[in-house]
């Protein structure tokens, strides 16, 4: 119960109750929404990294198990997803991420089509790589309806830095040893061996590769 005071008067009021059929309809979102978290998707999940030599930690959010049952999601020896990383597919997309990658907190890959990652390569917290927009142009229906339009597939070459905060989108291809800077939104393919930064990145120079 809780009292409501307006002016000089008080009101009580019975917290709501849901009917079943609301209750229903919570627990069916809550089976899709929570999926990841069951013990039996986690333990087939595992059952994956450990015949792929990748490593989870949970939670891990998406269709990573069903794009790795149906072979659509390849991840390479040696890679660890870190907690809060998001791997969304539609139904014919597919996810090649390389031997040895680091995708650290939150990071996300968000694929219509395809998105390649090549070996050893490193996210930061909270990037994103997507290969597609969100429709907007119809006025008579809600955005959250109008669905994606692939922008192309977006390939990123072995031995990548990504600082915190980067987005990479469609069409997109950087070529290896490219370091890209924190908060940075790539826009259009970056030649191999650069630092680029900015929103969009621009090449800001060459890498300097020492020899020992």
């Amino acid at each position: 119960m809780q009292t409501i005071s307006p002016g000089n008067r008080s009101v009580w009021e019975a917290p709501a109750v849901a009917s079943w059929r609301q209750w229903r309809t919570w627990w069916v979102k809550r089976r899709w929404y929570e999926r990841n978290r069951r013990r039996r998707r986690r333990f087939r999940l595992d059952r994956h990294a450990a015949e792929g030599g990748f490593f989870i930690r949970y939670p891990i959010e998406g269709e990573a198990l069903e794009a790795l049952d149906s072979g659509r999601l390849e991840i390479g020896k040696g890679t660890l997803l870190e907690p809060g990383c998001w791997l969304t597919l539609s139904a014919e997309a597919r996810i090649r991420i390389g031997e040895g990658c680091f995708l650290n907190r939150n990071t996300m890959l968000a694929a219509v089509e395809l998105i390649e990652i090549g070996d050893h390569v490193m996210f930061a917290n909270n990037c994103f790589v997507g290969d597609a927009d969100h429709r907007y142009h119809d006025p008579t229906t809600p955005v959250t309806w109008q669905g994606f339009e692939p922008q192309g597939p977006v390939r990123i070459g072995s031995n990548c830095w990504f600082g915190v905060g980067c987005v990479v989108t469609g069409g997109v291809e950087i070529g290896e040893r490219c370091v890209i800077g924190a908060n940075s939104v790539v826009t259009r393919d970056l030649p191999a061996g650069v630092i680029a930064a900015g929103a969009p990145a621009k090449v800001i120079r060459e890498i300097e590769f020492r020899t020992r």
